[in-house]
């Protein structure tokens, strides 16, 4: 009985010296990093006045709207361009057909006002990236009282966010 015992404490004390021999750790550590980048895209729903009727003397209106995604946080001008119209300008833009031209304005506001250009910090949308989608509403108008040819005008608007 006393070798039998003799052998498990012997057993034993070898396990529990393999044990201790493998207590010891090493450890190092990793940084782990990711950059961000700002980025933005931008959709946009066609402006249609409809039937436009030049002997009307009250302006003819309509609303569109462009829609921004920006990363959060991101800093952003959404801009409009004067259109493909011959002479058009953002303040007078000009929707064609064939040689024939009619006249239109795009606002940044309800009461038609503040004209919507493509110069950053004069008549662009500042806004600021919340990471969702942000609509802004765009305000058309053409002036009352255009003597022009009956038929289907229009003009190719680009949209910019620069970020």
């Amino acid at each position: 009985m006393y070798k039998l015992i003799s052998k498990i404490v012997g057993v034993v004390a070898l396990v529990i010296s393999m044990q201790a021999s493998h207590a010891a750790v090493a450890t190092t550590t990793f940084l782990v990093t990711a950059t961000v980048g700002s980025s933005c895209t931008a959709t946009a729903a066609d402006l249609d006045f409809g039937t436009y009727d030049p002997l009307s003397l009250i302006p003819a209106t309509a609303t569109t709207t462009v829609t921004v995604q920006c990363t959060l946080l991101s800093a952003y001008t959404l801009g409009l361009s004067a259109g493909t119209g011959s002479g058009a300008t953002v303040a007078v833009r000009k929707m064609t057909k064939v040689a024939d031209t009619l006249n239109y304005s795009l606002y940044q506001d309800a009461t038609h006002l503040l004209v919507w250009g493509e110069t950053i910090g004069t008549d662009t949308v500042a806004g600021v990236g919340t990471g969702l989608a942000i609509p802004h509403i765009v305000y058309g108008q053409i002036p009352a009282g255009q003597n022009v040819n009956t038929g289907i005008y229009n003009d190719t608007i680009t949209v910019s966010v620069n970020y």
